[in-house]
């Protein structure tokens, strides 16, 4: 979040390449410092914010090269709990003399953890998978809740 309010996210996806100074232009030049100063900040912060074990690895790493070898070393590991996750949530059924609300709030934990692993769910889909998990006692309230047409959020659900 902070690297988007300071634009510097390009920093990121931008390999910092090294340029000759005798022959660039003062154009070329200043964008190339401009890069190498926001790099500089982004690793600084990116390191702050990693475990002392990976600060000793990363921490002479630019921030295009660390962001990649982070993206390799994890990717595996987010994809394999967005497997999980995705499971738990299409496999979920209320449990018998479960309360509702603390049900739909499992789910609603469910939505919140693929969202923060990037996966596009939106809210008429999570919507549709929590009246899904609901007991066949509740038809008659998705029914209702269909013919409304009111467009609920999550939370309001």
């Amino acid at each position: 979040m902070a690297l988007r309010f300071e634009h510097k996210e390009y920093v990121l996806e931008k390999e910092l390449i090294e340029i000759n100074e005798e022959q660039a232009t003062p154009e070329e030049l200043d964008e190339y410092q401009k890069h190498c100063n926001d790099a500089t900040k982004v690793s600084c912060i990116m390191v702050a914010t990693i475990t002392p074990e990976l600060q000793r690895i990363y921490e002479d790493y630019w921030t295009y090269k660390m962001n990649k070898d982070l993206m390799e070393k994890y990717h595996q590991r987010a994809r394999q709990e967005k497997y999980k996750v995705v499971k738990s949530i299409i496999t979920s059924k209320m449990k018998y003399r479960e309360y509702v609300n603390n049900h739909v709030q499992r789910m609603h934990r469910y939505v919140d953890r693929l969202v923060k692993l990037n996966v596009n769910l939106n809210e008429e889909l999570a919507i549709d998978i929590v009246l899904h998990s609901l007991p066949s006692c509740y038809d008659q309230f998705i029914l209702i809740y269909h013919l409304n047409n009111k467009e609920n959020n999550l939370a309001q659900l």
